[in-house]
């Protein structure tokens, strides 16, 4: 993996955690008074770094990132007036108001951006330290909560997390399959396998390998349609799109060394890998797919790759995660287990 693995030590938690806890809650500490001091000679107190306060820390920088209660409630799975009473403690705790209120959106103060510029570092640390904890102290046992598009999960991951679990029998799965990616850290993921780039970049990710796509038609359709030549040609066929909220469907191409997109046209529009190839396999257009989703129509002479010449470089297979807390041992292994395994098949 290419994330950083520290080595373990005998009985190094307890002396780890504490210098990790100990050191964040001073930088939250030290945050809060560089924040608020040049306001007022009441801003010097210091924030208390305890558990307890923790989630009115979290409700805060929810807030700020969010831009109001409701949403950063919703997104926290809390209660408006939960969220609320925290954000209500930590302005009491530093004496100064840190959200500026109204009926439409709530925006920081002055002082608020500094105290969250100064704490949100602080407070993920304290997360991993604590995660870290459990971590040492579940080891190889629990829960993991993973998120997978819907027709690799299962043909691929799923007989993959089998024979993980096989090995590791005291680690359960919860395996959450959908063609749309959803928001890890809402949906409650441990982990989310994505093909091509993640519509969050603030996850950390753990590039597994790259995935052909090819512009595959079947052979009925092409012999009573013919075959594109160029990709310029497609306009003149019908082609099975991906639906997005974008109106205008387009397919990246390389041509003549450049990165070019054309546009394209078709009758039907879905979000579903499998409904596309299907549609493909009853000749009813061309479409991008996966090499691997295809590969049985190929092979069996029902579909045939066309535009060879003109394919782009390979879409990235990544595991991502958030970054807010520390990646659980048993996930790790997940990650591990999965690299090894997916890439020694061709995709």
């Amino acid at each position: 993996m290419t994330d950083v693995r520290q080595p373990k030590k005998p009985n190094a938690l307890a002396p780890r955690f504490g210098l990790t806890l100990g050191a964040s809650c001073l930088n939250l500490a030290y945050a809060t008074r560089s924040a608020t001091k040049r306001f007022s000679d009441r801003l010097s107190r210091k924030v208390e770094c305890r558990m307890e306060r923790l989630d009115d820390l979290e409700a805060f920088l929810m807030i700020v990132e969010k831009g109001t209660q409701a949403a950063a409630a919703r997104h926290l799975r809390r209660s408006l007036q939960s969220v609320n009473r925290s954000l209500a403690a930590v302005e009491a705790s530093v004496g100064v108001q840190l959200i500026r209120r109204s009926t439409r959106s709530s925006e920081p103060t002055e002082v608020g951006i500094d105290f969250y510029n100064g704490v949100k570092s602080a407070f993920a640390d304290i997360m991993r330290a604590r995660d870290e904890a459990a971590n040492q102290r579940e080891g190889l046992t629990g829960l993991l909560t993973i998120g997978a598009p819907y027709l690799f999960a299962s043909e691929h991951l799923g007989p993959a997390i089998c024979d993980f679990m096989g090995r590791y029998p005291e680690i359960e799965i919860e395996l959450k399959a959908a063609d749309e990616q959803v928001d890890v850290i809402a949906a409650g993921l441990d982990l989310a396998l994505r093909i091509g780039a993640s519509a969050d970049e603030g996850l950390i990710a753990h590039r597994l390998g790259g995935m052909r796509v090819v512009v595959v038609g079947a052979t009925s359709y092409f012999a009573s349609h013919g075959k594109p030549q160029t990709p310029s040609d497609l306009a003149d066929h019908t082609c099975v799109l991906r639906a997005s909220t974008d109106p205008v469907a387009e397919w990246p191409f390389v041509i003549d060394g450049r990165d070019l997109r054309v546009k394209l046209r078709g009758k039907l529009r879905t979000n579903s890998a499998s409904v596309m190839r299907t549609a493909v396999a009853k000749g009813l257009g061309i479409a991008r797919l996966p090499y691997w989703q295809v590969e049985p129509l190929v092979c069996a002479g029902e579909a045939e790759i066309v535009l060879t010449s003109f394919e782009p470089e390979r879409i990235p297979m990544q595991i991502v995660w958030s970054p807010t807390s520390a990646i659980l041992e048993r996930a790790r292994m997940l990650v591990d287990f999965l690299a090894a395994r997916l890439k020694s098949q061709m995709f």
